[in-house]
């Protein structure tokens, strides 16, 4: 027995099933904006428009080269017919009617070849599918505020109008008083979304001075969008070679085309003026790849499969990714152009080709975090307490100090009267007398031993501890909300720097002082691999004072 194996899936199950695709209301109106695109485009307008009983409206208008009745016809099946411009930003044929239906229920398309020419409209609306069961448009003559809106946002001659109605899903809640202030709020944020999102997946399309792609002015609610650039290429810099830039990918039929890769690495942030930092905006989520599809932005930050997740001392590396249409089989393109996937092979050769990138934008974030940690304080007072109260200690007797030469004249295990060469001070905070923390110590080490006076006279052994140095920016740092670690720490150094003064001279200073920087070197060493605390991890370090 013969049967008919045409099997037509179910209508309204499945038009109501692809409204769950993925899509949000910015990426489902970056669908649409991209048919605009490839209609030849050069000015597109959106707008949300938001009705006194709740009602919610979304247009899209463009003055493209438009559609007749055959073309309207085909664009709105499911599965439409491939582009003859292989290039465009459009590519399964779907995105016009799933983006529409992630947002609303009913979506209508209204468009013309000329301004000579007549209007051609077709609307799906899910409501009359459910109803039918059929997968059946519905075909009704132009509304003169529907005609009002295409002269407004396509102009006067040919352009294509897209509206959704029946929003149910443009806004994440229902609102008590729908229409009011509240709900007309929520509308408002909603466009300036769009517009930064616009901004941001088109930049290289609303910037007149990037020459790789065509300019188009896109406008929501009458502003127009304004380019941002993820590189800030006028203070950044670009860390690959020429030579590493250009990637040849092999495609299934095994014809190979070419794809680009620029690492950026940003500016820090205390090196730009506060509205730079605005357009710049790093962030632990700005870094990684930022991925093109002829042209278009189509996924942005996140290290897809290369490297592991996000780590903040990456934020300042921003990766520019580029390929065309011609390898999109190859990175496994969705239908809303916004994932990407990497083949093993070509993530382990972007992790090899990156990773000195990855590292010289480790060691600059560092510089800042370096400087931030250095600039933190510490309350070092119960150590000097402690170091104050115990007189019995063992350690070198001062007879004399002379701070223009920094020597001082010791008695100590080694003799009677011994010169050395030391660091002498006068005049310190009577708080800090025994250790202190400075940023003055440039030779490397963590710390370095000194005599110190609270007046001109009278001066004690003392350790100075290096702010700079990897042990008290990695170790210290994330031990000061434990007082007890910081002082047993404080008095391990402060006993060192006592044994050394009370068993050097003038010959035995030299293997001191290199003990001090073998001792030092290995510590960095060890902590390489442990990161330095950022803002967040020393906000609440006290100071000094205790404060």
């Amino acid at each position: 027995m013969s049967r008919d194996l045409i099997n037509e899936p179910d209508a309204p199950r499945l038009i109501n099933g692809l409204r769950d695709t993925g899509y949000n209301f910015r990426t489902a109106a970056a669908d649409i904006i991209d048919n605009s695109i490839a209609a030849g485009a050069t000015l597109i307008n959106a707008s949300v428009d938001l009705h006194q009983d709740g009602k919610k409206f979304v247009y899209f208008g463009d003055n493209g080269s438009g559609m007749d009745a055959d073309g309207v016809f085909m664009a709105m099946r499911y599965g439409a017919p491939k582009r003859d411009n292989p290039e465009s930003l459009g590519k399964f044929g779907l995105g016009l009617k799933t983006a529409s239906t992630s947002v609303c229920r009913q979506f209508t398309v209204i468009s013309r070849k000329s301004g000579d020419a007549g209007f051609n409209k077709l609307t799906w609306d899910l409501d009359h599918v459910e109803n039918t069961g059929q997968w059946e448009m519905c075909q009704t003559s132009v509304e003169p505020d529907e005609e009002e809106a295409f002269d407004e946002l396509c102009g006067s001659g040919s352009g294509t109008l897209v509206i959704w109605s029946k929003c149910d899903r443009i806004l994440t809640k229902n609102y008590d008083e729908p229409g009011g202030a509240k709900e007309k709020a929520a509308v408002k944020r909603l466009a300036e979304g769009l517009r930064s999102h616009i901004g941001m997946i088109y930049h290289r399309f609303l910037d007149q001075s990037d020459e790789r792609e065509r300019y188009i002015e896109i406008a929501v609610d009458g502003q127009i969008a304004q380019p941002w650039d993820p590189f800030f290429k006028k203070k950044s810099e670009q860390v690959l070679s020429k030579t590493a830039q250009a990637m040849e990918i092999q495609v299934e039929d095994e014809s190979t085309h070419e794809a680009q890769v620029a690492a950026w690495i940003l500016p820090h942030s205390d090196d730009l003026a506060d509205d730079e930092k605005k357009k710049v905006r790093i962030s632990n989520q700005g870094q990684g790849f930022y991925i093109y599809r002829e042209g278009r932005l189509i996924s942005n930050g996140g290290w897809l499969s290369v490297f592991g997740g996000l780590d903040p001392h990456m934020s300042l590396l921003r990766v520019e990714f580029d390929f065309g249409h011609e390898l999109d089989e190859a990175f496994s393109i969705d239908v809303k152009k916004s994932r990407i996937l990497l083949d093993p092979a070509l993530s382990e050769y972007l992790g090899n080709l990156l990773a000195p990138a990855r590292r010289e934008a480790n060691l600059r974030y560092r510089k800042k975090t370096q400087k931030a940690a250095a600039a933190a304080r510490i309350d070092h007072k119960s150590a000097n307490n402690a170091v104050a109260g115990t007189p019995n200690t063992r350690k070198a007797n001062v007879e004399d100090t002379d701070v223009s030469s920094q020597t001082a004249v010791v008695t100590n295990n080694r003799g009677s009267r011994i010169k050395i060469r030391q660091k002498i001070e006068n005049n310190v905070d009577p708080a800090n007398l025994y250790i202190q923390p400075v940023e003055t110590i440039t030779s490397g080490d963590l710390w370095e031993p000194s005599y110190r006076s609270a007046g001109d006279a009278g001066h004690v052994g003392a350790v100075l501890l290096n702010k700079h140095h990897d042990f008290y920016q990695k170790i210290y740092l994330r031990a000061a909300d434990s007082g007890y670690s910081v002082q047993g720490m404080d008095l391990l150094l402060w006993a060192f720097a006592m044994a050394e003064q009370n068993n050097t001279n003038e010959e035995l200073a030299a293997i001191f002082a290199d003990i001090r920087e073998e001792v030092s070197s290995n510590l960095r060493k060890l902590l390489r691999d442990l990161s330095t605390p950022d803002s967040e991890d020393i906000g609440d370090v006290i100071g000094e004072d205790g404060t």
